[in-house]
């Protein structure tokens, strides 16, 4: 299936390609608890991932910990859309409340124990 989505205010879009989506991931590491996103429960390669912006300036990131992570966010409207992963780096996981296409409160989500890492 394809799949898009975006910031709340749109400065920022994405759009890639999965099996259909029926499950999400919630992480409890100190940042992911705080921001309860439901994630792509596949991490996917960064050819996988398209990613369009409105304005070259508006994606920041954010690295804590081990600094393998780096969360991205929109500087305008400040949403969390997607990261790369800290168990493969250089792999993405989408913050599923942003894609169009899926209803996060919907899924069947598992709680990955991000916080023993």
């Amino acid at each position: 299936m394809n799949y898009s989505g975006s910031c709340h205010c749109g400065s920022v879009q994405f759009e890639f390609e999965s099996q259909e989506i029926k499950k999400g991931l919630l992480c409890n590491c100190s940042l992911c608890k705080r921001k309860v996103a439901v994630m792509s429960v596949d991490a996917m390669a960064p050819d996988a991932l398209a990613i369009s912006l409105n304005s070259p300036d508006v994606l920041r990131s954010y690295q804590f910990g081990t600094g393998v992570a780096e969360h991205f966010f929109c500087e305008k409207c400040v949403i969390y859309k997607f990261h790369e992963t800290r168990r493969r780096p250089g792999f993405f996981r989408v913050n599923l409340g942003c894609v169009n296409e899926v209803d996060a409160f919907s899924l069947d989500v598992t709680v990955f124990d991000g916080a023993s890492l």
